[in-house]
């Protein structure tokens, strides 16, 4: 039986993570930011500069900013976010958007209203925000500063005209379901994901998992009805022999298809990613009503997916050369692996086969080609599925990365993905600056 505290931190972490958001998070981030940074200052200001390290540069460079009009670019989504004038919206802040309000982004475009930069030395997530109201010759008379780091809504710090009105330090944790430690991610273990699935009252996570359920299934709809990037989704039924295993891909490519291409319908996120969110729930969907199983059960095999995907990210981090739908796609296998009635070994077997499988992919920034990578990560885990419930077996402690076992294999993969493919993640995003 899994003990209270467990189940609560479990509950927590879920209740964190699994929220909505529009298109791409990174430029909705750096949205979410600049309309924090213009309600701080309580007016439109004259300019905004954004600061936002390398990885957020990586992950903005090649996608469009929803409700935009097809716009891109760092300043594309600041701009949109400062218009947009709604940070209580939070992922969604550009929902709000209208036709007047896309023309007025795109004329501050052309004036250069916003600069954007790299700030240099600093990794992972990190976006600095910043508004500034000038007198005639152009000096600032009042400014604003919004700082959000390690979480796409995660405000670590906020000024006004030079003055800190907020910070982590002095206020402790920003509103959250999680500890400022977070120390609730440190006991997330496959044996207690699955008690836990098993276990809990569904009242407690039911509502977070039907919003990933029904908005993840409706941008993958979309995805499949018309043609968005290069039509990943699409591609794959047309060509192939149409059974689950195809559908549970095409639909996960499909949603990131639309999404990728700036679909301003709302995705069900997990570990701060639309495309990860996609690939936790949409081929666990397409599974479950293939194997005929009830609401109930897919919640539960759902809350294994989320919590097994979020667990690798945890040791990965948020922002990495390594490809997040790897991560996804292993915790989509696990449990699909469940609802074909696998046992905790089977399932450990399948988490450390899909990781062994697909553990090579790199993230070179979000871009249309992210759900051909759902799709090939998603076939690996269900390989790695197959080779673990179907056949009984499982690469060994010392092939690779794999460990003793599914905890340590987890582990190996997460230094591998935070530490070192840390020099990788430069040259890629040096490539991309050039």
């Amino acid at each position: 039986m899994l003990d209270t505290n467990t189940a609560k931190a479990y509950i927590a972490i879920l209740r964190e993570e699994l929220v909505p958001a529009m298109g791409c998070t990174e430029p909705i981030a750096v949205a979410f930011a600049a309309a924090k940074a213009r309600e701080t200052l309580g007016t439109m200001p004259d300019a905004i500069e954004v600061f936002c390290s390398a990885n957020i540069v990586k992950n903005v460079k090649g996608v469009t900013v929803p409700n935009t009009g097809g716009l891109r670019g760092i300043d594309a989504a600041a701009i949109a976010g400062t218009i947009s004038n709604q940070p209580e919206k939070k992922l969604e802040v550009l929902q709000p958007l209208t036709d007047e309000n896309r023309a007025e982004i795109a004329r501050l475009l052309t004036a250069k209203y916003c600069t954007a930069h790299l700030a240099e030395g600093i990794e992972g997530l990190f976006i600095d925000a910043r508004a500034y109201l000038k007198s005639e010759s152009g000096q600032v008379r009042q400014s604003s500063r919004v700082v959000i780091e390690k979480t796409h809504t995660g405000i670590t710090r906020i000024e006004k005209n030079g003055e800190v009105v907020y910070s982590i330090e002095n206020l402790g944790c920003r509103e959250s379901y999680i500890s400022a430690d977070r120390r609730e991610y440190a006991i997330l273990n496959v044996r207690d994901i699955i008690a836990f699935a098993e276990s809990v009252n569904l009242a407690e996570v039911s509502d977070v998992i039907r919003n990933q359920i029904s908005m993840n299934s409706e941008i993958s709809d979309e995805g499949l009805r018309n043609d968005y990037g290069v039509s990943v989704g699409k591609t794959l039924l047309k060509y192939r022999t149409n059974d689950v295993r195809l559908r549970a891909r095409a639909r996960a490519a499909a949603g990131s298809d639309a999404r990728m291409a700036g679909c301003a319908m709302p995705v069900v996120i997990n570990s701060g990613s639309g495309n990860q969110g996609l690939t936790v729930s949409l081929p666990v969907i397409e599974y479950a009503k293939e194997l005929g199983k009830d609401e109930a059960t897919l919640i539960r095999a759902l809350v294994i997916s989320n919590l097994v995907a979020l667990e690798q990210k945890e040791y990965i981090g948020k922002l990495s050369a390594y490809c997040g739908a790897v991560s996804a796609a292993v915790g989509s296998a696990a449990a699909i692996a469940w609802l074909e009635g696998a046992s905790y070994e089977q399932i450990s077997a399948t988490i450390t086969n899909g990781i062994a499988t697909a553990d090579g992919i790199i993230c070179d920034g979000a871009k249309s080609s992210c759900a051909a990578k759902i799709a090939t990560a998603l076939e690996a885990a269900l390989t790695g599925m197959e080779i673990g419930v179907q056949e009984g077996k499982s690469y060994q402690n010392g092939e690779g990365l794999v460990g003793a076992d599914v905890e340590e294999t987890i582990r190996n993969i997460g230094v591998v993905g935070s530490v070192g493919m840390k020099p990788t993640d430069v040259e890629i995003i040096k490539l991309m600056l050039k």
